[in-house]
């Protein structure tokens, strides 16, 4: 029979994340997050390609990116109120960029490369939550706008962002939202 670890079943039947906007200052330190960083590249990496990298956007920084932003979105022709929602989610005391980095494999195909940046990303959260701070996983503008990205981010030409993960202290505990109903959504053979 297999051993249980009753706490980290508990802590994953109950995580949920937290949105930018639930979450203050301070967020983790550089020591913090660099534990934080290396519990998240636990993930599966087939061939141990590393086919992902970290920005890490501190406070300086993102008060830089947010008008920046701001005006990219607006230059990109969306109105206003999405200019400052997009602006807005730089609010957070710290933002990591996941970037996903493709390498040549014969054997690990590209959307294997992808799965393990996803798995980063979510890995990033759930060290994130386990450790007492909010986290989320969030794309939007900054994200998939691959001239900002560039320019902001430092991607470069073959990587994609594959999540930004917005971190800091919890603010109230987000309400619990409709989960899948496995049944529907499972076949058993």
């Amino acid at each position: 029979m297999p051993e249980r670890d009753d706490a980290v079943l508990s802590f994953l039947a109950t995580r949920r994340s937290h949105p930018p906007k639930l979450l203050s200052a301070p967020g983790p330190d550089r020591a913090e997050l660099t534990d934080l960083l290396t519990m998240a590249a636990r993930a599966p990496d087939h061939g141990k390609l590393e086919p992902w990298r970290f920005v890490v956007l501190t406070r300086g920084a993102l008060d830089t990116i947010a008008p920046l932003l701001h005006q990219a979105v607006l230059d990109d022709g969306q109105d206003e109120a999405q200019a400052q929602k997009a602006a807005s989610a730089m609010a957070s005391p710290v933002v990591v960029a996941v970037l996903f980095c493709p390498k040549d494999s014969p054997k690990v195909p590209l959307w294997e490369q992808e799965l393990s940046a996803g798995a980063v990303c979510l890995g990033l959260v759930n060290a994130a939550l386990a450790s007492g701070w909010g986290a989320s996983w969030l794309t939007g503008f900054a994200a998939l706008n691959r001239e900002f990205g560039q320019a902001h981010l430092g991607l470069q030409p073959d990587e994609r962002v594959a999540g930004l993960i917005h971190l800091g202290t919890r603010g109230a505990t987000p309400p619990e939202r409709p989960r899948p109903d496995i049944d529907a959504i499972t076949t058993w053979l």
